[in-house]
């Protein structure tokens, strides 16, 4: 990795408000980098439908979600509570099945996996990024980051974990508890999680939701800085507009449907 991912302690951005974060890291509307201009989607869904219950008191969480995510791409899906995105999210990440309709990530109809196929797929190619965090309590910092990979079964690649650890300024915070962390650095810990097994998408829900603008601020930069440096695919909900901006396109969805 080049020195330029490299972000000290010393040099950790303070943002006084979203637009501080764009011009700080020279992100706001900078688009998509692509080799020969080679446009390639990584993430495709075809009339996806999410139903609960039945007629005549249907409710339809999804009606019929057709989009494309090409790789590399930084895409916030922007809608308010009830809207459908967390639900959308859910089936992108296989973490829920649809009613009918298609996930295809990476050309793979993942909507077509059972149990176990689903759980090994999401292992190796997504990571998640929660409002909540979602670490482990009893684990430290360093066994909560390096826990995905070990479940599957597979070597650390220290190299790149120093790394990721250094861009996400988590150097001298390995031996820490999650409660001993100030909820940036929870989330900071997340993220660097979900980039441990170098998924090719990650999927972020609220990522800023229980953090203050300052620190949200912080987070958002980080986030996007680490998606590009390790040319990955970065998909957000949020109901914050303008969290929003930082993303290279944004999707609106509401009832269930994309807004054209």
């Amino acid at each position: 990795m080049s020195q330029d991912c490299n972000i000290s302690a010393q040099k950790t951005p303070k943002f006084l408000c979203f637009r501080d974060v764009s011009v700080r890291f020279g992100l706001y509307n900078k688009g998509i980098k692509r080799k020969g201009g080679v446009h390639m989607n990584i993430l495709e869904t075809i009339e996806l439908k999410k139903y609960y219950g039945k007629e005549p008191n249907i409710t339809k969480a999804l009606d019929g979600v057709s989009l494309t995510i090409e790789k590399g791409e930084f895409v916030a899906i922007v809608g308010t509570s009830g809207s459908g995105k967390t639900t959308l999210l859910n089936m992108i990440g296989g973490l829920d099945n649809p009613t009918s309709g298609k996930v295809i990530i990476n050309g793979k109809d993942i909507s077509k996996f059972n149990d176990e196929q689903l759980t090994i797929f999401r292992r190796r190619n997504i990571g998640f990024v929660f409002q909540n965090y979602n670490l482990v309590p009893v684990l430290n910092v360093y066994e909560n980051i390096v826990l995905p990979a070990e479940l599957d079964g597979n070597h650390v690649d220290q190299h790149f974990l120093k790394d990721v650890v250094r861009l996400l300024v988590l150097e001298d915070k390995l031996n820490n508890m999650p409660s001993e962390l100030s909820g940036g650095q929870q989330q900071r810990v997340a993220i660097a999680r979900a980039l441990i097994t170098k998924p090719m998408l990650v999927l972020a829900d609220e990522p800023t939701g229980n953090l203050d603008s300052k620190t949200s601020g912080d987070v958002l930069g980080l986030l996007k800085v680490t998606s590009e440096k390790l040319h990955q695919t970065l998909v957000m909900i949020t109901h914050n507009s303008e969290i929003a901006q930082l993303a290279d396109r944004i999707i609106r969805i509401e009832d269930g449907r994309i807004l054209e």
